[in-house]
């Protein structure tokens, strides 16, 4: 007697509906971000010619400068202007060199300068840690103070300063020069935003382990703002490098002179008759903080952008 082949099992629903599923379609490659709506043709024009004009505004002085203190004489005077040099000259620097003891102004200009803001980034760092990571009486009222300091022009102290100054007998001297300046609250706000993103439990662990307040600041606050010090140090030293009233009111000599200063004097003693020496002038004041910007420029915008966005 044969024996039948048992039915096969019937499929179950799952299965089923697995079979009767499409296969998923395979995803389409990546092809980048997804980009919105291009921009009309009319506002890409109007902003390029917006960035133009920028760009004109800031460089076309700086070029007639650096032009005309390269340029012979009779190229300045000529009209129309006269935007290529038809000769390249150094005769015009020789002039003002000459002219006017730029040696001592450059020397002047450094020594004040530099000293001046190493002593006022100094006390920036120092008011900066204390109001951050310092509890202490009116510690509120203090920064206030501060900072309502701010809102006051720098003109407003001219007067008590040059009194303070004349009475210490510091006319005509580098502390004169330096000293009354050393004061920033706009480098302190800026160090004091940025301290203000420091986690605090590190400094707490530094102090169980018996750091002091100098050690922890100079460990661990200082190394840690080191990008907005580098740009607070920058914009200072720009500011003090072309500082013109305190130095005109507070020296009376050449050989206290800075190289704002020197430029007037070679003014002076050039008259409205050879501008291609005074353009010359205005090169040696000039160039050196130009120099020092093209350098650090990364580091400026990357300190800025570091505390704006923490």
């Amino acid at each position: 007697m044969s024996t039948l082949p048992a039915p096969a099992p019937a499929p179950s629903a799952a299965s089923a509906a697995a079979e009767a599923t499409p296969a998923p379609a395979p995803a389409a490659p990546y092809r980048g971000r997804a980009r919105g709506p291009r921009r009309p043709l009319w506002r890409t024009a109007l902003l390029m010619a917006g960035v133009l004009a920028t760009i004109a505004v800031f460089l076309v002085p700086i070029y007639w400068l650096f032009s005309s203190a390269l340029k012979p004489r009779p190229d300045i005077y000529t009209w129309p202007l006269q935007w290529i040099p038809t000769r390249l000259t150094l005769d015009n620097f020789v002039a003002a060199w000459t002219s006017a003891p730029f040696g001592r102004f450059f020397l002047n200009s450094i020594i004040t300068t530099g000293v001046g803001t190493v002593l006022e980034i100094t006390l920036a760092v120092m008011c900066a840690y204390a109001f951050v990571f310092v509890d202490f009486r009116y510690k509120k009222i203090f920064f206030g103070l501060i900072v309502a300091s701010l809102m006051l022009p720098g003109h407003v102290t001219l007067i008590v300063n040059y009194m303070t100054i004349a009475n210490l007998g510091w006319l005509n001297t580098y502390q004169g020069l330096i000293l009354p300046g050393i004061a920033s609250a706009f480098a302190m706000f800026l160090l004091y935003q940025f301290m203000r993103t420091i986690d605090k439990d590190i400094l707490q662990a530094a102090e169980i382990d018996g750091a002091g307040h100098l050690r922890r600041m100079l460990t661990i606050v200082v190394p840690l703002s080191s990008p907005m010090i580098l740009t607070s140090t920058l914009i200072v030293m720009v500011g003090k490098w072309n500082e013109y009233v305190w130095p005109l009111i507070v020296t009376s000599t050449a050989d206290m002179r800075t190289l704002p200063i020197g430029l007037q004097f070679l003014r002076q003693q050039e008259g409205m008759s050879n501008w291609g020496a005074i353009m010359a002038g205005a090169v040696f004041v000039s160039l050196p903080m130009l120099i020092l910007f093209f350098l650090a420029q990364k580091r400026i915008i990357g300190g800025l952008a570091a505390g704006a966005l923490k």
